[in-house]
């Protein structure tokens, strides 16, 4: 039986952390490894307990969420180890915090009201490597990311990407998981998590969250039709 999937909670609502700290602990598959009620506090937690997942607020006293998750990742690359994957939680589907916050490193982001269920289902799909948008803001997430800050020029390491390895980017980028790439392209799943891994490695990104952001910014891809989940 593998390891327990440790999760530590940093927010500045007491009432909220109790609720959180008894889901969590209600999962026979997940521990719950601490709780901080500003950034500060949780850059110690995380530095001191190393949690695999954090759910992060944005919005707190002393350090926000924004810095906070920046501090965590860079200490974390600074020492040579894999970062602890980090939930955000807003309250809005998406704001300039959201998307500031995930540019700073974070796994993507999840509405502080969304179901339990939801928000167990963001936990254990961070913690397997893949990323997590609140339902439905994918095209938020585009329009944001496309508005002020997009690039027309085609990154120089953009172009050592196989033309294969660019159609999965193009359907990742738009939100699509593996099993959905896989059917789309006739590939299983297996070939297509090979493909996401040398691509994230070609262009230096975390996951797939920074994947997407980096499609936006550079304009490599357009959502699609309606929005993904």
């Amino acid at each position: 039986m593998s390891a327990p999937i440790r999760v530590a909670l940093v927010d500045d609502q007491a009432l909220f952390r109790a609720g959180i700290r008894m889901l969590v602990g209600s999962q026979p598959d997940l521990e719950f490894a601490g709780e901080a009620s500003d950034g500060r506090e949780g850059v110690e937690l995380v530095r001191e307990a190393r949690p695999d997942v954090v759910l992060m607020d944005i919005r707190m006293p002393v350090m926000d969420g924004i810095a906070a998750t920046s501090r965590i990742v860079e200490e974390a690359e600074r020492e040579g180890r894999t970062p602890a994957r980090i939930i955000v939680l807003t309250t809005f589907d998406l704001d300039e915090a959201a998307a500031r916050a995930i540019r700073g490193g974070a796994s993507g982001f999840v509405l502080k009201d969304a179901e339990p269920e939801f928000l167990l289902a963001a936990i254990r799909t961070v913690h397997a490597g893949s990323a997590v948008i609140a339902a439905g803001a994918t095209r938020e997430l585009f329009e944001y990311f496309s508005d002020s800050q997009r690039s027309t020029q085609e990154p120089t390491e953009f172009t050592s990407l196989t033309g294969r390895e660019r159609e999965i980017f193009a359907l990742a980028a738009r939100g699509l998981s593996n099993s959905e790439i896989a059917g789309s392209e006739y590939l299983s799943e297996a070939t297509v998590k090979t493909h996401i891994s040398r691509i994230l490695s070609k262009l230096g990104l975390r996951d797939r969250v920074q994947m997407v952001v980096y499609a936006f910014e550079h304009g490599l891809t357009t959502p699609a039709g309606g929005d993904a989940d």
